[in-house]
């Protein structure tokens, strides 16, 4: 309840999140993770929402102590990289109407 007696409405919006395959085993769905995501929706607040839906992820996508994103994976939202961006940076539109997912993508890493 607020100070006026009137119940809290935190808008609630459900967030696709596309993920690798390992991290789709892992989390054990077969299709884009579904979250909710009450209040404003930015990255930090999506990833612990993630993180909560499915407690396996806790720690391979983000440091669990720092809660940095881990080196190997890499965030795409809308067509912009949002890897460095910080945890308040509000999702795009396009993701938040529910038209584009997230997408958590695996790095490539290997030698010659």
């Amino acid at each position: 309840m607020t100070e006026g007696g009137t119940p809290d409405q935190r808008a609630v919006t459900t967030v696709r999140v596309a993920l690798p395959h390992q991290l789709r085993v892992l989390a054990g769905i077969h299709g884009p993770a579904e979250v909710q995501v009450a209040g404003n929706v930015t990255l930090g607040a999506t990833l612990d929402a993630l993180e909560a839906a499915y407690p396996p992820l806790a720690g391979t996508i983000r440091d669990r102590e720092t809660r940095r994103r881990r080196a190997m994976i890499r965030l795409f939202a809308d067509g912009a990289d949002l890897s460095d961006a910080d945890a308040s940076t509000p999702l795009p539109g396009v993701v938040t109407s529910g038209q584009q997912p997230l997408r958590l993508v695996g790095a490539i890493a290997g030698g010659a």
